[in-house]
């Protein structure tokens, strides 16, 4: 069984933040007025601690995949481990398969705190998450901070899930569209297309979609007509990318805002400010807040 204490609620007027420190230092429940705008942690995933099964969890310290789970920076060669079978390569980075520790708690904010060794994956890190709920909405702040003995390039994001309504509608604006590659890995960027733009709201792509999308304005709005409610994010400009995934097979889809692009790793471009890679020497830390506001439709 799981314990109470395990379990945090943050509850602001109508809204309702469920928070799981334990699986994957993640979000269990976003709701509000009763009505749920990312998808609910069912019991049997609580039960379980299936990280695959929350309502949000936390990249770091970076989003998306890394190919053939190696990369070349600072003249050497760095390996991690492959972390979400059957996929064969890393993804997500490792905060999302730890527990993480509650830091500090309040009635309406609870921070979470993470710390990891370099091990089987070269990283050494310490990571938190600063949830705060009002009137207004959540905002995660997220801080990490190489705690290693040598610059690394690292990257972080969030990785919301959303139910498949039949009418949903999202709506962002971005620059750039990644190609999708094999085994889920994104490939070179192309100016983005009108047909696969979101620039004004409209419903999820009937076929499959797993891409990038660079360039990003850091605000998104996902409209759920039939619920009478959507959700509206608004990111920190260091989140330069949105993550599209939607699978016309899955009653769910996800947008992601993450800082550096999916696949930046192995294309190496470490300096190029459109990629997103952060760069941090021995002791230093990048951090950037992501809001999430519900609103009536």
């Amino acid at each position: 069984m799981v314990a109470i204490s395990e379990l945090v609620t943050l509850k602001a007027g109508a809204l309702e933040v469920g928070l799981v420190p334990h699986v994957g230092g993640s979000v269990s429940v976003l709701r509000w007025r009763g009505i749920d705008l990312m998808r609910p942690l069912s019991d049997v995933d609580l039960e379980a601690g299936n990280v695959l099964g929350v309502a949000m969890f936390p990249m770091t310290p970076y989003a998306n995949r890394i190919a053939g789970n190696a990369f070349v920076f600072a003249a050497k060669h760095w390996r991690v481990q492959p972390n979400n079978p059957p996929e064969r390569f890393n993804v997500h980075g490792s905060g999302w398969q730890h527990a993480w520790t509650v830091a500090e708690a309040g009635t309406v904010n609870v921070t979470l705190s993470l710390d990891i060794v370099a091990g089987a994956d070269p990283y050494s890190y310490r990571a938190t998450q600063a949830f705060a709920v009002s009137d207004e909405g959540l905002s995660v702040a997220m801080t990490l901070t190489n705690t290693g003995p040598a610059a690394m390039p690292f990257g972080f994001g969030l990785h919301p899930w959303f139910d498949r309504d039949p009418d949903v509608t999202v709506q962002f604006g971005a620059k750039r569209f990644y190609l999708e590659e094999p085994d889920g890995l994104s490939g070179d960027p192309v100016t983005l297309p009108p047909e696969l733009h979101f620039a004004a709201a409209r419903l999820l792509p009937g076929g499959w979609r797993n891409n990038d999308y660079g360039g990003w304005d850091g605000e998104a709005a996902i409209r759920f007509p039939a619920r009478g409610a959507g959700l509206r994010i608004k990111a920190d400009p260091v989140f330069k990318h949105l993550m599209l995934y939607a699978d016309p097979a899955k009653p769910y889809f996800c947008v992601e805002p993450q800082t550096n692009a999916s696949g930046a790793f192995n294309r190496a471009r470490w300096d190029d400010p459109e990629e997103g890679v952060i760069v941090l020497g021995p002791d230093e830390s990048a951090a950037g807040t992501v809001r999430f506001m519900p609103f009536e439709i």
